[in-house]
C-alpha cells in the first residue's frame, strides 16, 4: 500500500493537460524498461478530458502506440456503441486518433455482445482475458498494470464501485458484474479493489466542487465500504490529481504546495 500523494492545479483545463503530459512520460519509461506499457483507462469527464488533452498533445508521438495495452476500469453494460459506453467516448476523445494495436484494446464485453445480457457472464469473460494477459512475473489474475486511473465520484465511487454495495465489498474476485447502481445504467461491469490494487500506480481525478466532499472524506480516513476512493491505492503509487476546487475542503496540514 502507498501512501497517497496529491498534486492541486488551478482549474480543471490544467489538471488535465498536467496528467497527460505524465501519463505520456510514464508510458515512455514503461516502454523503455520492458518493452510494452500498460494503462486502464476511465470514463467520466475527468477521464475523458484528460484522453482530449492527451490527443492534442504534441509530445503524444513519443508513445510507440502498437506496444500500448489498454484496460478499463469499468463500463456501463449497454449495447455496442452506444454513446454512453466508456469506450465508445474514449474513442471519440482518443483512440480513434492514434495507431493503437486493435488486438491490445480491451474493451469490457457490451450487453449485445459475445457473452450475451448477463453481466455477471460478461465480467467473468473479461476476468478470463486479465489472466490471459498475466504473466508469472504477476503473481495474481489480473497484470501488473502501469498506471490504472480512476475519476472520484461526489459519493466518493470510484470505477462502479459504490458506497455499501457488494461490489465494492468482493475480496476475490477481480472483476464484478454491478447490478442496482444508483447513478444511471445500473448494471454495469468493473474491476474490484484487489484488481485495482494490482497497479504499479493508481491515479484518482476529481475536479470540480462538487467532488470536494468526496475528495475529503476518502482522504480522511474512511473505510472503503463507506468511501470506495479510499481503499484504491497502488503498489508503488498513489496519485490524486485534482483541482482547486475539489481540493478545497481538505484540510490545510493535507495540501501540497499550489501546482501550476
Amino acid at each position: 500500500m502507498s501512501a497517497p500523494q496529491l498534486v492541486v492545479h488551478r482549474d480543471k483545463e490544467l489538471m488535465a493537460q498536467a496528467a497527460a503530459a505524465r501519463l505520456i512520460t510514464r508510458i515512455v519509461d514503461a516502454q523503455a524498461a520492458r518493452g510494452t506499457a500498460s494503462v486502464v483507462l476511465t470514463g467520466g469527464r475527468n477521464g475523458n478530458g484528460l484522453l482530449a488533452a492527451l490527443s492534442s498533445a504534441p509530445a503524444r508521438d513519443a508513445i510507440d502506440w502498437s506496444r500500448l495495452d489498454l484496460w478499463w476500469g469499468d463500463e456501463r453494460f449497454l449495447p455496442e456503441g452506444d454513446p454512453e459506453r466508456n469506450v465508445t467516448q474514449a474513442r471519440e476523445a482518443l483512440l480513434d486518433a492514434v495507431p493503437l494495436d486493435p488486438a491490445r484494446v480491451h474493451a469490457m464485453p457490451a450487453s449485445d455482445g459475445p457473452y450475451g445480457p448477463d453481466a455477471d457472464d460478461a465480467a467473468a469473460g473479461y476476468a478470463a482475458e486479465l489472466a490471459a494477459a498475466a504473466g508469472p512475473e504477476d503473481h495474481g489474475p489480473v497484470p501488473v498494470f502501469d498506471v490504472l486511473m480512476l475519476g472520484v465520484g461526489p459519493d466518493t465511487h470510484v470505477a462502479s464501485l459504490f458506497p455499501e454495495l457488494p461490489a465494492v465489498r468482493e475480496t476475490e474476485r477481480p472483476v464484478v458484474g454491478v447490478h442496482g447502481a444508483p447513478k444511471p445504467p445500473p448494471t454495469r461491469v468493473s474491476l474490484t479493489l484487489p484488481a485495482i490494487r494490482a497497479a504499479r500506480e493508481v491515479w484518482l481525478l476529481a475536479a470540480g466542487a462538487d467532488k470536494a466532499k468526496a475528495v475529503r472524506i476518502a482522504l480522511s480516513g474512511a473505510g472503503e465500504v463507506q468511501a470506495p476512493a479510499a481503499g484504491a491505492y497502488g503498489r508503488a503509487r498513489t496519485l490524486w490529481l485534482l483541482d482547486s476546487a475539489a481540493a478545497s475542503e481538505l484540510p490545510r496540514d493535507l495540501l501540497p504546495p499550489p501546482a501550476a
